[in-house]
């Protein structure tokens, strides 16, 4: 009777974490080309705790009239610096532990093991990874009430075509940067059976034999994430994101590392797996509050107020949102 070994049993890098590659460059086109680029998911090494850029900031009274009648002396301009600051998170993967006998049982190979973890982690990280852009991208624009519009104060309270021109209106004469809407599939299919019951030229038709709707020719994510709504005590309000192109991005930062371990001293033998990894969260326009600490939580990514404005104008911020109900 042969006995098992530790080589029976491994968790192979390479298969494991092509697993996840394969996934995640599928859920790459829901990042970057579904979203017009809006939400970025893309690969850099980055060091430390967080990432930073420079750059100058809009100088006030640049240009202005000259008196050719004039040689009276006139005052200096100076330049100044801002900064947009990304955050590194970190991230674990399992442990998984699970016994040798049960993988013995249905014949499955320690390579085929691998990446089929790798291929169910793949859509874990993917939706780890846009639930916290999405919800950072939207407490960023919470915090400026100037790129908000809030139709639960409108008669018609759920997502319409007006509410939505509302929200455009806010980026002014720089409206046509907002690239795609990105809202939950229950403001989605409000707004499907809106359009249908106005009864739009050629629209409602549209909706119902084609399966599209009118959304001012941006493209539409629809994402169930849990940051897009907020249940309060009288009602639940949602949140659709109107974004411009690189409102959020996602870095994967670091070099993936997964370990298997063989654990003794049990009934049977079992296999303890766990992984790590990190990405890089960073807002347009935004500074992570570095008060805040590294590696936040993601309640902390998720509240206002980490995000720090550092542009002076609201048309260099990620974007819109619009409130219904």
């Amino acid at each position: 009777m042969s006995i098992g070994t530790q080589s029976d049993f491994v968790i192979y890098n390479a298969q494991f974490w092509g697993g996840v590659v394969e996934t995640l460059q599928q859920n790459t086109e829901a990042f970057n080309a579904a979203s017009q680029n809006a939400v970025r998911l893309v690969t850099r090494s980055i060091l430390g705790d967080y990432e930073r850029e420079s750059f100058l900031k809009s100088t006030a009274s640049l240009i202005s009239r000259r008196d050719i009648t004039a040689t009276t002396s006139v005052s200096d301009n100076k330049l100044a610096a801002g900064e947009l600051i990304g955050v590194k998170v970190n991230r674990r993967l399992g442990p998984i532990t699970q016994s040798r006998d049960a993988f013995r049982k249905i014949g499955v190979s320690p390579e085929e093991f691998s990446f089929m973890l790798g291929a169910q982690s793949g859509p874990a990280i993917a939706i780890d990874y846009i639930n916290l852009a999405v919800g950072a991208v939207r407490a960023a624009i919470s915090n400026q009430s100037a790129l908000q519009y809030n139709a639960t104060a409108d008669t018609l309270k759920t997502l319409n075509h007006t509410a939505m021109i509302g929200g455009m209106s806010k980026f002014g004469d720089r409206a046509a940067r907002i690239v795609c809407w990105v809202m939950h599939s229950k403001n989605y299919f409000d707004l499907m059976a809106q359009q249908v019951a106005d009864k739009l030229y050629e629209v409602a038709g549209a909706t119902v034999y084609a399966g599209t709707i009118a959304t001012f020719g941006k493209p539409v994510v629809v994402l169930d994430s849990p940051n897009l709504f907020t249940t309060g005590s009288s009602a639940t309000t949602y949140d659709v994101l109107g974004l411009v192109e690189n409102a959020v991005e996602v870095a994967e930062s670091e070099e993936r590392d997964i370990i298997s371990q063989p654990v003794t001293g049990l009934e049977n033998l079992v296999d303890r797996i766990q992984g790590e990894y990190a990405f890089n969260l960073r807002v347009k326009g935004c500074a992570y509050d570095t008060t805040q600490g590294y590696n936040p939580l993601d309640a902390t990514l998720l509240t206002a107020a980490t995000w720090v404005k550092s542009v002076a104008d609201n048309k260099e911020m990620p974007g819109i949102r619009v409130t219904t109900n």
